[in-house]
């Protein structure tokens, strides 16, 4: 859904916490004939197999990496026609900063693309989720992976996920317009876009 936003833009993409670079790839799978897409991430480790996948893909030649920061891109402004990061933003503290970021690098009209888990703001979603992730998943997951412990930061986690509604109020701080969200899986993802004008 979320690289479905990237219809209509031209240029190099920003892909920020790509991991082991899925994102990359699907942009790729969707638009070969004019994406060219980098990925960044601070893990070395992320980077390497990032690597590895998309040399076993065939996309060395339009997928680059690059280790980075998302509070200090390492890229001058105006570089991409957009900027997106999947499931990484709410790891971020700086949200804001982190976001002018993604803003500052891409050109005039080019698009900030965020995709993350969102609490769900309404409905039986919204009284079961916490239910679900706090109680539920935890115990799948120690159950499959045989580490109940692993999975203790759940709920936790869940806490920090921010709604879309504060994810656009951040975008239009930053000075992004035509912000739009849209809900995924009753409110548990959103993705989140904005435009940049000057």
């Amino acid at each position: 859904m979320a690289v479905q936003e990237l219809k209509g833009i031209e240029g190099w993409i920003l892909d920020m916490a790509t991991g082991t670079g899925d994102i990359p790839i699907e942009i790729i799978h969707r638009n070969a004939h004019h994406r060219k897409v980098i990925g960044l991430d601070f893990s070395q480790p992320m980077i390497k197999r990032a690597q590895q996948k998309i040399a076993e893909k065939g996309l060395s030649q339009t997928i680059t990496l690059s280790l980075g920061d998302a509070l200090s891109l390492p890229f001058r402004d105006h570089t991409f026609g957009a900027s997106m990061i999947a499931f990484g933003l709410r790891n971020i503290m700086k949200k804001e900063q982190a976001i002018s970021e993604m803003a500052r690098v891409i050109k005039k009209d080019g698009k900030v693309i965020v995709l993350e888990f969102t609490f769900p703001q309404n409905g039986l979603m919204r009284r079961l989720y916490p239910i679900y992730f706090q109680r539920v998943l935890p115990w799948i997951g120690g159950v499959i992976s045989g580490d109940r412990g692993a999975y203790a930061y759940l709920p936790e986690s869940v806490l920090r996920f921010t709604s879309s509604k504060q994810y656009e109020e951040i975008m239009r701080k930053v000075g992004l317009e035509n912000v739009t969200s849209q809900s995924l899986t009753g409110g548990v993802a959103s993705v989140i876009s904005g435009i940049k004008k000057c």
